[in-house]
């Protein structure tokens, strides 16, 4: 333990994943409040990231504020910011076709993309003329259904440039979990034998790069917590940050203690975190 208290004395910035570490559904976790208050009362910045691009940073902002974790949009970064943040200064002149839903369109038009509506007018069996279609872009979508997974196949087949905002298979739900982006990437990987050439989100060097950017802290001053290892503590890890795996959402201890790269410290949640900075 005191080794971990030590350690904790050269960090100034705390980046918190969402799902999973700090809430379920609409509860925050015991001791996400607590842990910052106690970061700011200290006098030390946090961000918070989400690769679940279903809403604007200002919901996400929203909902932390309403489970008494005060928090601003300046304070999120999700993986449709980040992705629409690089496509606009990397590929702007693409036409996009979206496998995601209005929250997401919304974001991508927001920063300028241009992104082509739905083939309503397809039948889901055709094979059907995409030659409009210049970049593909895979996200979390609850409303996908054959005629998105036909489209943006034939798309890809096409030759399409291929991008998604997150590689996470499951979203950690109260009581279980559901499908999410990585499902359907995989899919379409599979069926074109193609791999997806850039994703936004956790653990892209991308949004790491970004929220570096926003806290003006260097790595080695930063400690990622979340309970996804092969995003959450691999992004961290590969970054030069020290690395926190909380048991509260997706990771079991087992896979904790074996992960590669391993994560610096283990806590069945983000109470420990809270107990260590002298929250109670």
């Amino acid at each position: 333990m005191a080794h971990v208290e030590i350690s904790l004395q050269n960090i100034e910035g705390f980046v918190f994943d969402l799902d999973g570490t700090l809430y379920l559904g609409d509860h925050a976790l015991l001791g996400a409040v607590e842990t910052l208050a106690a970061i700011r009362r200290q006098g030390k910045k946090a961000l918070f990231l989400s690769n679940k691009p279903l809403y604007p940073r200002e919901t996400y902002a929203a909902k932390l504020t309403h489970l008494g974790i005060p928090a601003g949009p300046e304070d999120v970064i999700t993986s449709a910011y980040v992705l629409g943040y690089h496509l606009a200064r990397n590929a702007p002149g693409l036409r996009y076709y979206v496998i995601g839903e209005e929250n997401l369109k919304a974001e991508l038009r927001g920063h300028g993309l241009m992104i082509l509506d739905e083939f309503f007018d397809q039948d889901p069996m055709d094979v059907i003329d995409t030659q409009g279609v210049d970049g593909v872009i895979v996200s979390f979508d609850r409303t996908l259904d054959y005629r998105k997974l036909n489209t943006a196949y034939q798309s890809l087949l096409r030759g399409a440039r291929f991008f998604a905002t997150n590689p996470d298979k499951t979203c950690p739900m109260p009581g279980g979990a559901i499908p999410d982006c990585g499902a359907t990437l995989a899919a379409l990987e599979y069926l074109t034998g193609r791999q997806v050439e850039l994703l936004a989100g956790k653990p892209s060097p991308l949004m790491i790069s970004v929220v570096l950017q926003r806290l003006g802290l260097p790595a080695e001053r930063c400690l990622m917590v979340g309970d996804r290892l092969e995003t959450d503590v691999r992004m961290g890890k590969e970054a030069g940050m020290m690395a926190a795996a909380v048991l509260s959402g997706v990771a079991t201890r087992q896979q904790a203690e074996n992960a590669t790269p391993p994560p610096d410290f283990i806590f069945e949640g983000v109470g420990e975190l809270a107990r260590l900075l002298g929250a109670y």
